[in-house]
């Protein structure tokens, strides 16, 4: 017979649950675009519908490993987030500011 999940969790030791859910964590926090996708329960068609693409459309976005930011960042917002760009260094991260107003640049 099948154990639950809540119950298997029950039975494990605190140390091994900071270390699952620092897992989790890491996990969370990074995945790909087509990942992201599915954990904010959008298809590729809902997601194209909102973007006005056929459908190939976003499965090509979701496999590129380069592509512009303005692309990025309307893919991101059609997912109802927003994207920053970050840099981080040993002594501390700095957002970069240049691409704030990047879509609305193009707009004018």
């Amino acid at each position: 017979m099948a154990k639950k999940f809540s119950d298997l969790r029950a039975q494990m030791k605190p140390e091994a649950l900071q270390r699952a859910d620092a897992v989790a964590k890491t996990m969370l926090a990074e995945m790909p675009l087509n990942e992201l996708r599915q954990a904010r329960g959008l298809s590729q068609k809902m997601l194209a519908e909102v973007l006005h693409v056929q459908q190939p459309s976003i499965a090509k976005i979701e496999k590129r490993t380069d592509m512009y930011l303005s692309t990025l960042r309307s893919h991101i917002e059609a997912m109802g987030g927003e994207l920053d760009i970050v840099a981080r260094f040993p002594d501390g991260s700095v957002k970069i500011s240049n691409f704030a107003d990047l879509g609305k640049t193009a707009a004018l």
